[in-house]
């Protein structure tokens, strides 16, 4: 017989936990032996670990259908046979010399040490989220929601914030969307995955991605059983070319307004060209749009869903913006695919809707707006210094991609990018590879890509100074 409790005494209002506690039907002796026998299996196993609380004896006797003396009884032959222990007025704990198994359960495994200066591109400033706003939003939609709310979430997502970020998406993106339009997810690499499915399911077997370009992508796709094709970027942007050399192709995915990781923006011609193919082959591009909303030396770009809305599906995210653990993204779609992503995702459900509603509160006072300008003023500002500490500390290095976005590529001279990322590891600096982002070719150039959005202002330096002696040293040993 399994017998849950988490009834609260006066004494245990903050202590009380549940246990399950099994006693065999079938087992021999009375009751109180047989509660006695369960709590200590309960201890061997681990499920009752050193200094874990017991359910109040009456509150146990009353689960189990028994006499209190049942109960009592049985804690008092444990806390004479050394398992529990117990005060007046205070709760009966397993004692921390039990000397059982469950007691020397395995700690969780270590996290890898974080390094000290963090280069890794695609993170925003983290040490910026606008905590004070975001929980207020959460406390202040916590209490208002109707009841509603908190039952089965719509699997679009919450109307409210679809209703907002439509808005939001058709003022700052130059976006063609309604709210009927967009679907709540995850995350970008969630939107690919959710279409993906819908395409396989429509027979559509290869999907063009950028190379380089971001794995998640290209895993997201091959997950959903289709075959990612790589098709390379210039200074231009994805080259539309091969793709009429390649009649399978239906389906691309591209950042128009900012590739990652080279920064490059698709050209107008090359646009016109993408949709003009999509039209030919009656396909859909996908435009990753999450790294558009930070720019510093050059014109805003519209999103190209607003060109073309009916070959055209709008991907993004917060990853870039706010924090990717919010795990708040989003994706409209042209109407001919909506009915087959629905049919191909039937158990994808949002966010959670007290985050869906604290995001649409952020959007709908303004909030997440001067946050976005907050940011891009922090970043232009950190990606200056960066820079003028490169200049100065590697000369023959040449950078590239920094009009926008979190990260620039730096493209080394006599170093190889595998050796200096490895060696400056050890010196506590993470900096990303840019062959790490290439599956079919190699770079022109050994390059690093240096992200900067997570980068501590005061830690600039340094960091600089320590990834610049990695790269002396590879390059010293390859002399």
């Amino acid at each position: 017989m399994g017998v849950p409790s988490n009834a609260v005494s006066k004494n245990q209002s903050n202590s009380a936990r549940e246990v399950l506690l099994l006693l065999d039907e079938q087992m021999a002796g009375p009751l109180h032996d047989r509660l006695r026998r369960a709590v200590r299996a309960a201890i061997a196993s681990g499920r009752l670990p050193a200094g874990s609380t017991l359910p109040p004896s009456r509150t146990l006797a009353a689960d189990l259908g028994c006499s209190r003396w049942v109960v009592t009884e049985a804690y008092a032959q444990l806390a004479a046979e050394g398992y529990l222990e117990s005060r007046a007025g205070s709760a009966t704990r397993v004692r921390s010399s039990a000397g059982s198994a469950a007691t020397r359960t395995a700690p969780l495994a270590p996290l890898p040490p974080l390094p000290r200066f963090d280069f890794a591109p695609g993170l925003p400033d983290l040490r910026a989220f606008p905590r004070q706003h975001w929980s207020a939003a959460v406390h202040r939609v916590g209490l208002r929601a109707p009841h509603p709310d908190f039952g089965h979430l719509e699997p679009a997502g919450h109307r409210d914030l679809r209703r907002t970020l439509a808005q939001h998406l058709v003022r700052s993106r130059g976006a063609a969307v309604t709210p009927n339009d967009t679907t709540i997810c995850a995350g970008t690499t969630d939107a690919v995955t959710r279409i993906a499915r819908a395409l396989r399911a429509c027979g559509v077997t290869h999907v063009a991605v950028e190379e380089p370009g971001w794995p998640g992508t290209r895993k997201a796709i091959n997950d959903a059983g289709l075959v990612p094709v790589p098709i390379d970027v210039d200074g231009d942007g994805l080259q539309v070319d091969p793709l009429r050399t390649q009649p399978r192709i239906q389906a691309v995915v591209v950042a128009p307004s900012h590739q990652f990781p080279t920064g490059t923006v698709l050209a107008p011609t090359r646009r016109a060209e993408l949709i003009a193919w999509a039209d030919a082959v009656d396909g859909i591009i996908l435009e990753d749009d999450k790294d558009a909303d930070f720019r510093y030396d050059r014109r805003p770009v519209a999103a190209m869903q607003g060109m073309a809305p009916a070959r055209v599906a709008l991907l993004g995210s917060l990853s870039k913006t706010l924090s990717p653990a919010l795990r708040i993204g989003w994706f409209t779609v042209p109407p001919r695919w909506a009915t087959a992503i629905r049919t191909a995702n039937p158990m994808e459900l949002p966010p959670p809707v007290l985050d869906q509603l604290a995001f649409a509160a952020l959007l709908e006072n303004g909030v997440y707006d001067r946050h976005l300008r907050a940011s891009r003023r922090r970043y232009r500002t950190r990606r200056d210094s960066l820079m003028a500490e490169l200049s100065q500390k590697l000369p023959s290095a040449r950078v590239s991609g920094a009009a926008a976005g979190l990260h620039l590529l730096l493209h080394l001279e006599d170093a190889d990018a595998a050796d200096v990322v490895a060696l400056a590891a050890r010196d506590g600096v993470r900096v990303g590879n840019l062959a790490d982002y290439h599956t079919a070719t190699e770079p022109a150039e050994s390059t690093l890509v240096v992200g900067y959005g997570n980068l501590a202002d005061s830690g600039i330096n340094e960091a600089v100074d320590r990834l610049a002696r990695a790269i002396e040293r590879v390059t010293a040993m390859h002399v």
